[in-house]
């Protein structure tokens, strides 16, 4: 039996989803059983949405105004659109274009059926899969050659975050109302799931970090990061990892296909 170990450490939802299918994959990928590593999850944030009856009136008016509704995550989506709870379409008079930063986040969209109608909303995402981030969204803002000062742009989000596609955006003249829509809530050092962590053999282990927020939290446990190995798809996320410690920092393209590609090429040495 294998020593090895890859950790997971998204939200419960995103995180059980994605350890299916990395498990599914490394099955299919025939590693040797002597090889086939144990997968764990460690959600390190829990994302509470929020609810209130005032914030719901509150987005359903700035979107009546709106040029651009912007999401800066899928779980930006679901609490939105939770809030709402209407079909987007019909939330004003006018079709109000989105964008995303990420494949998960057209994908969640398209769950919706958002993009698809038979007058699809026009989904703003970056091209380059390299850059999925609040970056590349704005290299792809700035081909719509719009005169910034005449548009009102929402982005949605969680409390806290980066704001520098909302910083950017003003810079160039928009008006921008960031609308937070949920909460991060980090996981209790207390809590039975880090049981299993401290048992790991850590010099084989494999995180899969997909926030730089989780990971500056993750540096609070007293956990043997020198020497385990990380696996960032974003430079922001493997700055953070160096940072808290940890041994080796890889890198790879945003999206779960490339972190199942990376963790399998891992379990394989």
């Amino acid at each position: 039996m294998s020593s090895k170990t890859i950790v997971i450490t998204r939200p419960s939802g995103q995180g059980r989803q994605l350890s299916e299918t990395l498990q599914t994959s490394l099955v299919k990928s025939g590693i040797a059983k002597e090889s086939f590593p144990r997968i764990i999850a460690l959600p390190l944030l829990t994302i509470v949405p929020k609810s209130e009856d005032a914030l719901s009136h509150r987005l359903i008016q700035a979107l009546q105004s709106a040029d651009l509704a912007i999401f800066v995550s899928p779980n930006a989506i679901e609490c939105t659109l939770r809030l709402i709870e209407k079909p987007w379409q019909d939330l004003a008079n006018h079709l109000i274009p989105i964008g995303v930063m990420g494949g998960s986040s057209m994908t969640a969209l398209k769950n919706h059926g958002i993009g698809t109608e038979s007058a699809p909303t026009s989904v703003i995402l970056p091209q380059d899969n390299a850059h999925w981030d609040s970056e590349g969204l704005w290299l792809e803002l700035q081909k719509l050659q719009w005169n910034w000062p005449d548009k009102k742009v929402l982005i949605f989000k969680g409390e806290g975050g980066r704001d520098w596609l909302a910083e950017t955006l003003k810079n160039a003249g928009a008006q921008v109302e960031a609308i937070s829509v949920y909460k991060r809530v980090p996981l209790a050092l207390d809590n039975p799931a880090w049981h299993d962590i401290h048992e790991i053999d850590f010099a084989q282990s494999l995180w899969l970090l997909t926030s730089s927020e989780a990971v500056r939290y993750l540096g609070q446990a007293s956990l043997k990061l020198e020497l385990a190995t990380a696996i960032c798809p974003h430079h922001n996320i493997a700055d953070a990892a160096k940072q808290v410690g940890f041994g080796k920092v890889l890198t790879c393209e945003p999206g779960d296909d490339a972190l199942i590609a990376a963790s399998q090429a891992w379990a394989a040495i």
